[in-house]
């Protein structure tokens, strides 16, 4: 089996001294996977390689691969990931994938956390209260989508404005206001989370758009799909990437008109 040395290199990196049982039982499809994963991939952006494991790691919980899951958070930790910050991304996903998907990505976590010696519970990330929660999560909204908030709720039917109000409290309030992770990175996995479940294109979009407003700009979004590509299938990534050129190409116009 011939494996290149940027695999070696790259594989090395997360996983010092493992010994791979697939090298044995399937060796072809490793020489595939990892001369494309850990090479060709990995060399394609030259993403960081923290950011990298961080977008992978919530693309897994929305593909619901908790076993690839474990195995890659202690890659995440060895390169430098912080518990908090591993944590932080789980958390991040609840919102987009439900509690029932990510039920099980708690009890890994724990696992892997306790494996290395950390004590749980990690530090409170939290920085809202009951009193403050909706506004703060509006505000966090507002900072990302702007005007269309208001838009949401204007155009909302009256039976469906705890929707709102739930996106507003719950998913922006007591998720995004979060110590651990600062906002363009949170917004980043939320992208990515989306990506990896599928069928959510519509919501993509709007996240493209928001990214695109906190930092995160074609080549970052790019970067990310490149990134998760051996994880999540060329389908999915496919999709992403259609959103993505519409995406931008629509955010050039309108910056091209208010030129």
């Amino acid at each position: 089996m011939t494996i290149t040395e940027a695999a070696r290199r790259h594989h090395d990196q997360l996983f010092p001294g493992h010994v791979s049982t697939l090298k044995v039982t399937d060796p072809e499809l490793i020489e595939i996977f990892d001369n494309w994963a850990f090479d060709e991939v990995i060399e394609a952006t030259g993403m960081d390689v923290c950011l990298r494991l961080m977008v992978q790691l919530a693309a897994l919980i929305a593909c619901q691969a908790v076993n690839e899951y474990r195995v890659m958070l202690d890659g995440a930790l060895n390169v430098g990931v912080t518990p908090v910050e591993a944590r932080e991304i789980l958390y991040q996903s609840v919102p987009y994938v439900g509690m029932a998907r990510a039920f099980d990505f708690l009890h890994a976590t724990h696992e892997v956390l306790r494996s290395r010696g950390i004590d749980l519970p990690l530090p409170e990330q939290a920085t809202t209260t009951a009193a403050t929660r909706s506004d703060k999560g509006l505000e966090a909204q507002k900072r990302i989508f702007g005007d269309r908030i208001d838009a949401m709720y204007a155009q909302s039917p009256a039976d469906q404005m705890h929707i709102q109000r739930f996106l507003s409290a719950n998913c922006f309030g007591d998720y995004y206001t979060r110590n651990g992770l600062d906002l363009r990175t949170r917004e980043l996995l939320t992208f990515a989370t989306l990506a990896a479940l599928g069928g959510c294109e519509p919501q993509l979009a709007g996240h493209v758009a928001g990214n695109l407003a906190v930092g995160n700009d074609r080549q970052v979004l790019i970067a990310t799909i490149t990134q998760l590509l051996p994880f999540i299938g060329y389908p999915r990534s496919l999709n992403a990437l259609r959103v993505i050129n519409e995406g931008t190409s629509a955010a050039e116009t309108q910056a091209d008109k208010n030129r």
